[in-house]
């Protein structure tokens, strides 16, 4: 603690210092203030550039229900005749003619009671009926909310009703003279598709109205709804590819066309925002483009090379030695031309050299199954008439029973099908890279890219579903040393019942492990207005893919028959039996097991196609 007598001190020391101090200001004049004279005036306040800015931001939307109100805000630059045709929809058109051909294998569904049916389909989805009207959904939407565009309502609901009109006689034209079958065999009206026009009407409208005057962001959330809509129909087993292309140009020209016819009528009336201006000369950009996949179309398997365990199913290395290089060997399985779809984008250092990376989604539905394809009762009956009644045939001592005899029996299959849960090879690829540019003037410029990237396979998948009645087989048999040396069945008319089955199991799919991707391309852009683009672009892409295929046809005869009968078949010891008797190489217990093929193959795929693009 500090004593009293320190505490003395201290202030006895500062009470004369403040004296010293004080003694220094005895000698000082007062101070005096000058207090300048202060007149009103008017001056006129100059606002800065940041001062503008903030003057300039849009106050609070308020609601705008003046339909038949036509309000012109001034300084708002009037489009000339023509002057927005960019005819981008054209090459899409031309490209979905040219494909128009590669149509085959109908698949009719069978429980309406149509003809000629392989093969049906279970994928339904009702989104793209309501996807199609998400551009005039959200024109509409913002246009109340009082978010100003390009045009009136009245300018507005014109240039809206004659794209819509000019898209309708196009695509109502089309279908009806052309005839094109739809891929479900349902009508005769399938090129090209009216949802993707009506969507890329709607798209277009979106972007003339807010894409070009406010931000790229709702063009390109228009066309990417659009795009979908588009690969939705395909995958509905409602259109075919070439439909969707020409759907969509249609959709894009005939919006370009409306508002140019209106922009002849109404001159500079309604207009109420210019569109944006250059902001960016770099290449930088992101995109999304819809294209055709061609190459790597069929995808084959070698039943003596690329299967595996085949000794299991009574193959042996001499016999595939022997077999491997017969046409007949090779089982194919033939695609469509793909629908492929991409969101790309790059980051450019200057003009020439940037690095980014494109997520693609490439579709190819099956145009033929190949052998697989016979799933239906005639070729149910086959399988018994030939494969078991081979059995009943060749074991009887002495082969005393008539096909009318085996027939009495009724075979074991009422009914039979095929359900397509996906007709599809769907290709997922994610890809990082180089992006090159050149520019060739102030809108047009060369492109170029080389990428590396993963890609992942959804399976194709069809599954099987047989109905019938369950069939016994009463037999006696004898073995020596480990060998069938008789075996006599009884009438299948005596082993006939009235018990049911019912069996639904894969009954083929086809896959792919995932693999390196590697990309490369050419394209060249054109850049409209603003921060916009459209590219039409060819991309080389390469891959080497390991395909594998499981098909298991008979396995409803594990259903289909009693554990006494199946057990009889199943045997390859009776099956051995059998191809002493018959001098043949019959073996119906191997073909019970399922098959699994493996095949490495080289991919190529070429896809041309068209994108939209905003520069960043």
């Amino acid at each position: 603690m500090i004593s009293m007598k320190k505490i003395l001190f201290l202030f006895a020391f500062a009470m004369m210092a403040m004296t010293m101090n004080a003694d220094n200001y005895l000698n000082l004049e007062p101070l005096k203030l000058n207090v300048p004279e202060m007149k009103p005036e008017l001056v006129e306040i100059v606002s800065t550039p940041l001062d503008y800015e903030l003057s300039d931001m849009a106050p609070e939307p308020k609601m705008d229900l003046d339909f038949f109100k036509s309000k012109t805000n001034p300084d708002v630059k009037e489009y000339k005749f023509m002057d927005d045709m960019t005819f981008v929809g054209v090459p899409l058109f031309v490209a979905g003619w040219a494909i128009k051909s590669d149509k085959a294998m109908f698949r009719v569904n069978n429980k309406q009671g149509k003809k000629n049916t392989q093969l049906l389909t279970d994928f339904k989805t009702s989104i793209d009926d309501y996807t199609q009207f998400f551009g005039p959904a959200m024109v509409v939407g913002l246009k109340v909310g009082g978010v100003e565009g390009r045009s009136d309502w009245p300018r507005l609901m014109a240039s809206s009703l004659m794209s819509y009109a000019i898209m309708a006689g196009f695509v109502n034209g089309i279908k009806y003279t052309a005839k094109e079958l739809r891929p479900d065999g349902s009508t005769r009206n399938s090129w090209p598709s009216g949802h993707t026009a009506t969507s890329f009407v709607g798209a277009t409208i979106l972007h003339k109205e807010y894409g070009l005057t406010r931000s790229p962001w709702y063009s390109i959330a228009g066309y990417g709804v659009a795009t979908a809509t588009g690969v939705m129909r395909v995958l509905n087993n409602r259109h075919w590819v070439s439909d969707v292309m020409s759907g969509a140009g249609i959709g894009i020209v005939s919006t370009e066309l409306g508002y140019a016819l209106c922009d002849l009528m109404f001159k500079n009336n309604g207009l109420l925002r210019n569109d944006l201006s250059f902001t960016s000369n770099s290449p930088s950009f992101f995109s999304i483009s819809m294209g055709v996949g061609l190459g790597g179309k069929d995808i084959d398997f070698n039943i003596f090379t690329d299967l595996q365990d085949a000794e299991q199913h009574g193959i042996t290395p001499d016999l595939a030695a022997l077999f491997a290089d017969d046409p007949a060997a090779n089982v194919n399985i033939d695609f469509h031309s793909a629908t492929v779809v991409d969101a790309e984008g790059a980051y450019f250092f200057n003009n020439y050299v940037g690095i980014g990376g494109r997520l693609r989604v490439r579709a190819m539905s099956a145009k033929s199954f190949g052998n697989y394809a016979n799933i239906s009762n005639e070729d149910a009956d086959y399988a018994w008439d030939y494969d078991i009644n081979e059995i009943y045939e060749n074991a009887t001592s002495p082969r005393s029973l008539t096909p009318a005899q085996i027939k009495a029996g009724g075979a074991p299959v009422t009914k039979m099908e095929g359900i397509v849960k996906s007709d599809h090879l769907a290709e997922f690829t994610g890809s990082l890279g180089l992006y090159f540019n050149l520019p060739l003037s102030s809108r047009f410029s060369l492109g170029s890219k080389l990428l590396i990237g993963r890609s992942f396979t959804q399976e194709l998948d069809v599954d099987g579903h047989a109905e019938g009645y369950v069939k016994n087989i009463n037999y006696d048999m004898t073995i020596t040393n480990g060998k069938v040396t008789n075996l006599t069945l009884q009438d299948p008319a005596n082993t006939a019942n009235n018990d049911t089955y019912s069996d639904d199991w894969d009954y083929l799919t086809l896959g792919a492990k995932s693999s390196t991707s590697y990309g490369t391309g050419l394209s060249l852009t054109y850049r409209h207005k603003g921060n916009f683009s459209f590219r039409l672009f060819a991309d080389y892409d390469y891959s080497k893919k390991t395909f594998t295929l499981m098909n298991d046809s008979y396995h409803f005869l594990k259903s289909g028959l009693t554990q006494v009968g199946y057990s009889l078949v199943s045997n390859p010891q009776v099956s051995e039996y059998i191809t002493d008797q018959t001098g043949g190489a019959f073996a119906l217990a191997q073909q019970l097991n399922p098959y699994y093929f493996k095949k490495v193959k080289k991919m190529n795929y070429l896809t041309v196609g068209l994108s939209f693009l905003i520069n960043l």
